[in-house]
């Protein structure tokens, strides 16, 4: 990918080589350098067990046992992700696509970005598709949880 980047090609050209976004192009081949110091970025995942936390976690939240869930979750989720805001986004999500059914077929998607260790897996509504995201930040607290369409990069 380096040389195609060296030759002047862009991240859509080579995403729409791959069949791929810009975007899923740039995750996967890109070398991206750090603004704050310069270096280049990480990108290994050091959290052996992201991939079945993401998914006890996600588990534990649309099944409504938060208890379970926040521990977890770093400060600022547990300060903001109340009751009201998982019953909000589970009441959006619905309008979508309908009943929580189970989890979805395929693997997750385990991926380092920037400081966040980031876990997609797939979810299966009775109308559609939908994934977890869950970004763990460098002391594998939950920094971030939402629910989104499939084909969101």
């Amino acid at each position: 990918m380096q040389q195609s980047r060296d030759a002047g090609h862009t991240w859509q050209e080579i995403g729409d080589l791959l069949g791929v976004t810009r975007q899923a192009a740039f995750q996967r081949f890109g070398k991206p350098t750090d603004p704050r110091t310069g270096e280049p970025m990480d990108k290994t995942v050091r959290m052996a067990d992201a991939a079945a936390r993401t998914t006890e976690i996600a588990a534990a939240v649309l099944d409504g046992r938060m208890d379970e869930a926040r521990q977890s979750f770093n400060a600022e989720v547990l300060a903001a992700f109340t009751d009201e805001v998982r019953l909000d986004g589970l009441a959006a999500v619905t309008g979508l696509v309908g009943a929580f059914e189970g989890f979805g077929e395929g693997e997750p998607f385990v991926r380092r970005i920037g400081d966040h260790t980031v876990v997609d897996i797939p979810l299966r509504y009775e109308a559609g598709e939908m994934k977890a995201r869950v970004a763990f930040d460098a002391d594998e607290k939950v920094a971030g949880l939402v629910v989104l369409p499939p084909e969101i990069p």
